[in-house]
């Protein structure tokens, strides 16, 4: 019996000089992901906020070998990073300013964390991941991201960085975009060091907030909340998610955290919250969403990929999200798009 799909016929495209190009290009994106990674790791933008810098110069501030960065530079220059604006000096474009430490939204720790050993071998097992289903962090490291995490400082203190980057600039949109005015406590969790919270709290002068993640995740939480000053009315607890969350919340947050894991684990999380919950709280859950047609963003895919290489989760669409929270006793009640790019939408679900 015939398909639909066996009666489509599909015209077979040769290969132009420009497709080959293209994907000659795609191929090399490796080589520009660890130059970026150098430039951000030596701190070479920040060291260019000023003005001109010679290469040398450059190689004796960042202890490097000179010929070698030299060779760097030029490349950045040639992606239009840099500006080699006389021969071996240098200055910061545009489009490299946002690997300064103090930019705005700045990209540099994104960039340190993305791009470090621990973040970049997985991808090379992504093929071993497709052919067995094994996460390839797990493959290459033996243990999970967040248990990885949790046994190295340094990494933790910087993909906190990167989350309270990442959400310094969303924060204030979720905030705005969902109505909160009618409670009294939110509880973020896996909040991280705090930034959704600082920005719900700021908007809304009545609230209180918990905020609530693992302790190598909230390593300058309670700076970040004096600073904002909304520590008064703020309280940090720690522990896992997969164990026990604080009660007493009138709405509870889980941003960014059901993305990655499996169905399985994802519903041992919210069984917890279900535990947790009053009978009149509310569930908001914040994640970016596969929309159920051709055209998916693709930063949104990129995201898939991230989830499936380190955590062995993955972005999810409205019906997902609807079925997950059904298997484990909420209810969907509301749908609200943040209004952020890649698109991210608040489930806001209730007990049943």
């Amino acid at each position: 019996m015939k398909t639909m799909h066996d009666s489509v016929e599909v015209e077979r495209r040769e290969p132009s000089v420009e497709d080959a190009r293209k994907l000659r290009e795609m191929f090399g994106g490796y080589r520009v992901s660890q130059a970026l990674y150098v430039m951000a790791e030596l701190g070479i933008a920040d060291l260019l906020r000023e003005g001109v810098r010679d290469s040398d110069d450059l190689a004796r501030s960042t202890k490097s070998h000179a010929p070698t960065l030299f060779r760097i530079l030029r490349f950045l220059a040639a992606l239009g990073i840099l500006e080699e604006v006389a021969p071996r000096r240098f200055t910061l474009t545009s489009l490299g300013a946002p690997l300064c430490s103090d930019a705005p939204g700045s990209l540099r720790s994104s960039f340190r964390y993305l791009l470090s050993d621990a973040h970049w071998l997985p991808w090379g097992r992504l093929l071993e991941t497709v052919r067995t289903g094994a996460t390839a962090f797990g493959v290459v490291h033996g243990m999970t991201s967040f248990d990885y995490l949790d046994q190295h400082r340094d990494a933790a203190v910087l993909f906190s960085q990167v989350l309270s980057t990442v959400t310094a600039v969303s924060g204030p949109g979720t905030a705005s975009a969902y109505d909160f005015s009618t409670l009294g406590t939110v509880v973020d969790v896996g909040g991280s060091e705090g930034q959704l919270l600082v920005a719900i709290l700021e908007r809304y002068p009545h609230l209180r907030g918990i905020l609530f993640d693992r302790p190598a995740a909230m390593s300058t939480a309670r700076a970040l909340l004096a600073s904002a000053g909304v520590a008064d009315r703020c309280d940090i607890a720690t522990g896992s998610f997969f164990e026990s969350i604080p009660s007493g919340g009138d709405a509870y947050i889980l941003r960014h955290i059901l993305h990655d894991w499996s169905d399985e684990r994802c519903l041992a999380i919210l069984n917890v919250c279900r535990e947790a919950l009053a009978p009149k709280a509310r569930l908001l859950i914040i994640e970016r969403t596969v929309v159920e047609n051709a055209q998916i963003a693709m930063s949104v895919l990129h995201a898939d990929l991230e989830m499936l290489v380190m955590c062995g989760g993955q972005e999810r669409t409205r019906a997902q999200y609807a079925k997950l929270l059904a298997d484990a006793g909420f209810r969907l009640t509301n749908t609200v798009a943040t209004g952020e790019e890649p698109p991210h939408n608040i489930y806001e679900a209730v007990l049943t």
